[in-house]
């Protein structure tokens, strides 16, 4: 099997309040799409889309979700500098996120922070200093 990720879904209780965030937000563009009810963002090397909560249920064919919860699993922002680091997660909390942690320098040699999206799903905004952000954003570990 190849060594791949090509899409990460988030599922959301409000897909216009997730659009609104995302979009208007954080100023993210979505992919001009034929699909209604999904979202798709085109990302450097992977999609990341917003799909609702229950049609997400529907499609892996569970017994409706009607709670968001962490589940063991985070999302990344990888930044350039400190300064980028506390620039995104200001502009996050503007946009209606909640700061679960402010960012600080960490024991592994960088700074990073934590916020909660509209839906909860939690977002580490980090600067590494051992990694590399090509112009495109894409997001090499060393």
């Amino acid at each position: 099997m190849d060594q791949r990720l090509s899409i990460i879904t988030l599922g959301v209780s409000d897909l216009d309040r997730a659009k609104a965030f995302y979009l208007d937000g954080l100023g993210w563009t979505a992919v001009d799409q034929a699909a209604e009810g999904i979202c798709f963002i085109q990302m450097p090397g992977v999609v990341f889309s917003l799909y609702p909560l229950d049609k997400l249920a529907e499609d892996i064919g569970t017994e409706p979700l009607t709670e968001i919860s962490m589940g063991g699993v985070t999302l990344a922002h990888n930044t350039r500098s400190e300064a980028e680091t506390d620039e995104v997660l200001a502009t996050a909390v503007a946009a209606g996120a909640r700061l679960v942690k402010p960012a600080q320098k960490v024991f592994w040699g960088g700074y990073s922070g934590y916020f909660a999206d509209p839906d909860n799903h939690l977002w580490e905004v980090a600067y590494n200093p051992f990694a590399t952000i090509a112009d495109d954003g894409s997001f090499m570990a060393s």
